[in-house]
Formats: structure tokens, C-alpha cells, sequence
């Protein structure tokens, strides 16, 4: 069995995951290859769901009880792990939210509302890429059909990555927003940031990065990336479903009108007005999903535990291998970048003319969890003239036996439909 260079211990790490232990389809081990979907939970972060319900469960900012107040402390505890697992400047621009789509959705609707500077009317362009996952062109499809605002977007070169050849064409002086995802979650491709923000800087246009196939894998610094927002989710990198987050800039955040009303995100209200209270509250309208915000700092102490540098690089050596040994498969086309330089822990791929679901489904009865269909990316798969993709993603836990056990799977494939 191929070894990577003692990156991690990946054989410790997978004792963390009960999951992972799992037989399916009559005693087969379960190899788990849909990482860009969601990863799987270790037990810290069940224990500390568990304990949270049975120790602390209360709403957040409103009683005076022993309960409320702990579960406050719990809460606001898990908004400064996340500040500073991404360097933010502030913790008070850290948003918790539902999931990345329903941040990408506050950031569009905060500039639908805003006044000017700020403010996305007909006389404006929004700017976004082909290879955005679906949560990052719907909202801005409806933004632009709600205020005339013109949608325009980069295309896609042959080996799936971005085509800025027309940047200064793209992003122009009528350029309000440029949204962009950080790592595509279908082609796997690290994309240039700061050609783009550097472009859209020129042009006073604001940055909003989908960083949900990002942040879990690499470290993340918002200051270095020198964008407006940031967008991610929290069950990708350990965490529980149910838990997004937004980072935005104070001064933005100051100036930007909240979108959802209600409970904890007013100073005061009458009959005739409301005042709103100071970001991050504004933005975060009723009760919370506190546990989730508990179970995601979790997640975040547990990924700091082994160090997101050696994270990056067991996957970087992972994909490596993985790209090699798929290339070993007759009749496989790699949908996206052909190498592990600049691209993610993400890989999809045809199989000559067999339908991805079924390959998906082969690979299942043996015991192999991947994604098939279009990964909510379908202007993609409209590009490269496909119907759909199969995709293997990787991440701290996956280990060269199930890239083995993924390519033995693949040639039985092959040999069922002959």
C-alpha cells in the first residue's frame, strides 16, 4: 500500500471518526469520497453537541438565568474561534448564518437595499465566474432581474480554469460587486485571487469570496485575501450542519442595512420605526442556531489541534496520487486542472460513456461514497458538453488505500458495462 511522507497520522486521526468504522452492502468498509459535500464528524464535536443539550441548552442573549448566560459565553465563544481561525480584525464581523448559501444571499441582498456608495440598481454590473457553485449565481441572478443591474461572468479555459484574458472588459468602472468562489467545488481549481480583487480594486468594485471548499482545507487569512466578504459553511470542515458563517468588513457591516428583521437584532422598536443594533447582531435576526455555532467551534479547536498547514499538504499529496493513478484508468477524462499545482482536494471525471450515476452506483455496492451529477455547478457541465460528472474528494482522514480501493473499483465498473 503506497505511504504518503508521514504528513499525518491519518490511521489516529480516522480513530476520531466512528463513521468511518462503518460496514455497508454486506461487511464492506465504508471509503468515504464525498468530503465536498460534507465531512464526516470526530467524536469532540458529538461530545460537544451532547454536552451542550445536556449541560447548557438555553437561548442566547436574553436571560438573566444561570443557563442563559452560559450558553451566551458558549456562543459568543465560538464567534472568537472562528475570528480568529480566519484572521479576521474584528470578531464583530464574523455573521453566523445557516449555511454558505444563505450568506452569499445576506451579501446580495445587503447591496439590493443599501444606499449609494454601496447600492446595486440598473445602472450597475455584478460580475461572478462559470464555475460558481449555483449558491453564488442564483442570488445575483435575482438581484440583477430585481434591479436591472447587468450580470456579467468569466468564462472557463479548456483545463478548467478561469479565463481572465478580458478582466479589464469584465470588471469595469460600472462593476459594483465581483463574486467569486475561492476553490471550485467541481474542477477542484485554486483560483487567482488577487489578479481579481487587484482588478476590482482599480475599479472600486467590493470582493465577495466563496471560500466553502477553502476553508476547510487550507488556512485562511481574510486579510490577506483583501476581499469585502467571505462566505463558508461549517459542515465541510467537521462541523454540524446548520451553521454558516459571513465575514465582512466593520465598516461595511456598519453601513449596510440588515435584511431579516426580528427578535435580538434591534435596539429599539415602535409602532412607527426600529433602530438596529451594531453588526454582528443586526445581521443575525431571531434565535440563533446556537448549538451548531458551539458544534462548529469544536470543529475549529479540533482542525487547530492538527494543524491546517499539514492538512493542506496530506491532501496536496493525496491529490497527487490521486491524479496519477486515475490517469491509469483507460477511457477517464479529469474534468478540470490535469495536475495537483493550484488545485483542491476536489476531482471529477467521466468514464467513456457510462452514465456518472451509474457509476456512482457500482462504485456504492462496493462500499465507496462519491458525488455524482452536475455538484450544483451545472453551467459547467454545459461547458465541457457533459451531462454530468462523477467526483472523488478528499479530505484530513482519506488515505492512498481508498484512492487504491477508488481506481479497483472504477475497472469493475468497466468490466460491468464491457
Amino acid at each position: 500500500m503506497t505511504q504518503l511522507p508521514g504528513l499525518l497520522d491519518t490511521e489516529a486521526i480516522r480513530k476520531d471518526f466512528p463513521v468511518l468504522d462503518r460496514l455497508v452492502h454486506d461487511g464492506k468498509k465504508l471509503v468515504y469520497l464525498d468530503n465536498a459535500a460534507t465531512s464526516q464528524k470526530p467524536r469532540q464535536v458529538l461530545d460537544a453537541l451532547s454536552e451542550y443539550y445536556e449541560r447548557y441548552n438555553a437561548n442566547v442573549h436574553r436571560g438573566v438565568h444561570v443557563l442563559a448566560e452560559e450558553a451566551t459565553a458558549l456562543y459568543e465563544g465560538a464567534r472568537d474561534k472562528v475570528a480568529a481561525f480566519i484572521n479576521a480584525p474584528s470578531r464583530d464581523e464574523v455573521i453566523f448564518t445557516k449555511n454558505a448559501s444563505e450568506s452569499l444571499n445576506l451579501v446580495a441582498n445587503m447591496l439590493g437595499w443599501a444606499d449609494e456608495p454601496y447600492r446595486v440598481d440598473h445602472e450597475t454590473e455584478i460580475v461572478i465566474t462559470e464555475m460558481e457553485h449555483h449558491s453564488n449565481i442564483v442570488p445575483w441572478q435575482l438581484l440583477s432581474q430585481r434591479t436591472g443591474a447587468k450580470l456579467k461572468w468569466f468564462g472557463l479555459t479548456d483545463d478548467g480554469r478561469l479565463d481572465l484574458s478580458n478582466i479589464n472588459e469584465i470588471i469595469t468602472e460600472k462593476t459594483k460587486i465581483v463574486s467569486f468562489v475561492l476553490v471550485s467545488n467541481i474542477l477542484g481549481t485554486v483560483n487567482p485571487v488577487e489578479a481579481i480583487v487587484r482588478r476590482a480594486q482599480e475599479v472600486g468594485a467590493l470582493v465577495c469570496i466563496d471560500a466553502s471548499q477553502a476553508a476547510p482545507h487550507m488556512p485562511m487569512d481574510v486579510q490577506a485575501l483583501q476581499a469585502d466578504f467571505v462566505a463558508f459553511t461549517g459542515h465541510k470542515m467537521c462541523g454540524p450542519t446548520g451553521i454558516g458563517v459571513l465575514w465582512g468588513r466593520q465598516e461595511l457591516l456598519e453601513d449596510l442595512p440588515p435584511f431579516l428583521g426580528g427578535g435580538e437584532m434591534i435596539e429599539t422598536v415602535s409602532m412607527h420605526s426600529s433602530t438596529y443594533a451594531p453588526a454582528p447582531h443586526k445581521f443575525e435576526a431571531g434565535t440563533p442556531p446556537i448549538a451548531q455555532a458551539v458544534g462548529l467551534g469544536a470543529a475549529i479547536d479540533y482542525l487547530n489541534s492538527i494543524g491546517m498547514d499539514k492538512i493542506l499538504a496530506h491532501e496536496h499529496a493525496l491529490t497527487e496520487y490521486a491524479v496519477k493513478r486515475l490517469a491509469e484508468v483507460p477511457d477517464l477524462r479529469i474534468i478540470g486542472p490535469t495536475t495537483a499545482e493550484d488545485r483542491g482536494a476536489a476531482i471529477s471525471f467521466t468514464l467513456g460513456d457510462i452514465h456518472p450515476h451509474d457509476v456512482g452506483q457500482v462504485l456504492d455496492e462496493q462500499g465507496i461514497a462519491v458525488r455524482v451529477g452536475h455538484h450544483c455547478a451545472r453551467p459547467v457541465c454545459l461547458r465541457y458538453g457533459i451531462p454530468a460528472t462523477t467526483r472523488a474528494s478528499f479530505y484530513l482522514y482519506s488515505t492512498p488505500a481508498e484512492i487504491d480501493a477508488l481506481v479497483e473499483g472504477l475497472e469493475h465498473v468497466r468490466n460491468f458495462f464491457g
